[in-house]
């Protein structure tokens, strides 16, 4: 991975059924940690599922290192990942299922580190367990673990801490301040609690024009 990723978010306009969230939001962020911040119902949360592609924007664009959203998908999907706090998706597979799905997406994924950061939080040992099974801190490091593992542009972790014992959140915060380190990714986590690390950026979505 080169250094210093960039996200570049145009003109962005989001809108649900019943609401809608952002109209004219513009936004860039470059390589390190940028603490997401905002009051809940600001859209946090749909800022990053739409920053990893899994929504679309009613308007405007979103690229990274220049691949759009939308009309460069799949690429811009390999290049980066979301984390987040739903229950379990594809539930009726096994935890090793669950992963290997994944690494066939991103086939330059670190199954060395994988297998640290399964051993670090503990989860070494559930790769035959129905994913629908684990507890909400099993299936948070689950993903945790994946998600360190690969060589995404763009890691997208919505509030990591929440179920995760004292000892997880210690191997997250220095994963996170390694890779933050390093330059190679842009990293956007939102957490209502306060950081123990220093985050590179902070963003107030409470502050920023164009979020509804």
């Amino acid at each position: 991975m080169g250094l210093n990723p960039t996200v570049d978010v145009g003109n962005l306009g989001f809108h649900f059924a019943t609401r809608s969230v952002f109209l004219g939001l513009h936004l860039q962020l470059g390589p390190g940690l940028t603490w997401l911040r905002g009051r809940n119902g600001r859209g946090k949360t749909t800022l990053l599922k739409l920053l990893g592609g899994a929504l679309a924007p009613s308007r405007g664009h979103i690229r990274l290192d220049g691949l759009d959203s939308v009309t460069d998908a799949l690429a811009f999907r390999r290049l980066s990942f979301y984390c987040g706090g739903e229950a379990p998706a594809l539930d009726w597979l096994t935890a090793r299922e669950w992963l290997e799905l994944h690494l066939a997406l991103y086939v330059d994924a670190d199954r060395d580190a994988l297998s640290r950061h399964l051993d670090a939080f503990h989860i070494a040992d559930i790769g035959a367990q129905p994913v629908s099974g684990l507890s909400l801190g099993q299936y948070k490091k689950l993903q945790l673990a994946l998600a360190l593992a690969l060589p995404v542009r763009l890691l997208l972790v919505d509030e990591p801490f929440n179920g995760l014992d004292v000892q997880a959140v210690d191997v997250l915060e220095v994963e996170l301040a390694r890779r933050a380190a390093v330059g190679t990714s842009c990293i956007v986590l939102t957490s209502h609690l306060d950081l123990r690390i220093a985050p590179t950026a902070t963003l107030d979505l409470d502050a920023q024009p164009g979020v509804l």
